[in-house]
């Protein structure tokens, strides 16, 4: 029997579905039932009734997952497939931003780990980021674990205060400037598409700067056939879906998460059988990192709805 096969019917067999993030591998995004950004990714595991969730992505994700579906059983391929970013942050800081700023928000992009989320009070991703900012009473905001998002966040939301943390995702971080204006001489036609965890001078020479579900949709709409894209290499598999004619390029250094690149569709298998890496909470701390989630998704909702 194919592998696929085997999986679909693992599925039926368990009550499972599949969620997958765009940096992952295609043929595992082309097995998913959902695929998607942090945020869709989020919003849809909150709405399922499926018993099992198998998350392809890494370990905040499932964690997430797991946090606004405590009764579900939640399955990671690689329990190994972490993300650095997630972990750019401290309760010891959080406690010295509190003490030291009135009026402080703490706003914890969804990168990171439910120790952080436990500490916050919001959670954010790069695709809400701003509305739900500028929806916050607080003056001041806290924003952790990426300066880069940070900094795109505060620039759109001048009328607060920002404390910036000192976190970034090493894949965004490390594209270069040269690299990106060596596109441009070749592709002058291209517009420049940028995720807001790259550095300043990565976002300074895009024509949009938005969450990976953003830069897909910009491209969509977009009368251009080519593209510069800036953010992790597995957004190819959709780009390329949604647009088969258009061209897409990335950078000579191509960003690639490994850990995203750890799921493979045999890890998808295995868990599915033996149910084995089934996430854990305990009620009483899974309980206070819930809450900035469930903030952030009734946030999200009232401003989807129009509400003021």
């Amino acid at each position: 029997m194919d592998i696929r096969d085997e999986i679909n019917q693992l599925k039926k067999e368990k009550d499972a579905v599949i969620l997958a993030h765009y940096y992952v591998r295609p043929e595992v995004q082309e097995i998913a039932d959902y695929t998607g950004d942090s945020f869709y990714l989020s919003r849809t595991a909150e709405k399922l009734t499926s018993k099992v969730l198998v998350f392809a992505g890494v370990s905040f994700m499932g964690e997430s997952a797991k946090l606004l579906n405590p009764e579900k059983v939640v399955l990671m391929p690689d329990l190994s497939a972490d993300c650095a970013m997630a972990h750019m942050a401290d309760a010891g800081t959080i406690r010295k931003m509190r003490d030291t700023y009135e009026d402080l928000a703490v706003v914890c992009y969804i990168n990171s780990t439910a120790e952080l989320k436990r500490h916050s009070d919001v959670c954010v991703t790069s695709a809400n980021a701003v509305k739900i900012v500028r929806e916050l009473p607080n003056k001041n905001i806290f924003f952790i674990p990426d300066r880069n998002l940070a900094r795109f966040v505060a620039a759109k939301v001048p009328e607060k205060h920002f404390v910036f943390n000192a976190g970034y995702c090493p894949v965004h971080e490390e594209m270069k400037r040269e690299e990106i204006e060596r596109l441009k001489l070749r592709h002058p036609e291209a517009p420049v598409l940028v995720h807001p965890e790259c550095p300043a001078a990565i976002c300074d020479m895009a024509d949009y700067v938005g969450s990976t579900s953003g830069i897909i949709r910009y491209a969509g709409e977009s009368s251009a056939r080519e593209f510069i894209i800036c953010t992790e290499s597995g957004v190819r598999c959709e780009l390329q879906k949604q647009d088969p004619d258009k061209v897409f390029y990335f950078p000579d250094t191509e960003p690639v998460c490994k850990d995203m690149k750890l799921i493979t569709l045999e890890k998808i298998r295995d868990v599915l059988r033996t149910g084995e890496n089934a996430l854990q909470a305990e009620e009483g701390s899974a309980s206070r990192a819930r809450e900035p989630l469930e903030r952030m998704l009734a946030l999200a909702a009232k401003q989807e709805k129009g509400v003021e």
